[in-house]
């Protein structure tokens, strides 16, 4: 009898905790409950954040979209100069100066061409440019595409990702390694014409 009504307290005592640990877990809302020594999460601690972040394009800054309306204008003006005295067919060698290699050797320098690329690209004549200076026409390209986007970044105020990244991860010397290839190529192709055409 004893051992019945011992029992029976036991099961009383063991429903009223569960009870208990029940009103915990349910008052929580959503907050970690310790159920026997274990945490226990709630469905509604992995409900998504209500925040999200949307990928914002960055915008230009007044500094940054005036230097860009600089730099397009004056690429505009250097071809506009290069292709009024191909119009008129002005010897820029006299006011750039002729090539003393040349002259001397009948070889071309590194630079040679570039003038003469210049004048044919501001007119139009892509082709002939590259066939004239090959790095000349490529640089003339180059500009033609830094003018273009300086001129949306001056008149939108769009700041292209990949120009922010341009400007902090590529480095000076790569550029300078980069032209110094450039005008090498361009120096081989002009040197091996001159060379082809005194044999």
């Amino acid at each position: 009898m004893i051992t019945a009504l011992g029992y029976s307290n036991a099961m009383m005592q063991t429903s009223q905790q569960n009870s208990v640990s029940r009103e915990r877990i349910e008052g929580n809302d959503g907050r970690e409950t310790k159920d026997e020594g274990r945490v226990k999460l709630s469905p509604s601690s992995f409900r998504p954040p209500s925040v999200v972040h949307r990928n914002v394009r960055p915008r230009a800054t007044p500094r940054q979209r005036l230097i860009a309306a600089l730099l397009s204008a004056a690429i505009v003006a250097f071809f506009g100069v290069f292709a009024v005295a191909g119009h008129y067919e002005v010897d820029m060698g006299r006011w750039l100066g002729y090539c003393g290699l040349q002259q001397t050797t009948g070889l071309p320098c590194p630079t040679c061409g570039w003038t003469t690329a210049a004048l044919t690209f501001a007119q139009g004549r892509i082709f002939e440019a590259f066939y004239i200076q090959p790095a000349g026409a490529l640089i003339c390209s180059v500009m033609v595409v830094v003018a273009l986007l300086a001129f949306v970044v001056a008149v939108s105020g769009i700041y292209f990702h990949f120009i922010q990244r341009f400007f902090t991860e590529i480095k000076i010397r790569y550029i300078l390694l980069a032209l110094f290839f450039i005008i090498t190529a361009g120096w081989a192709v002009t040197l091996a014409r001159a060379l082809a055409m005194k044999m």
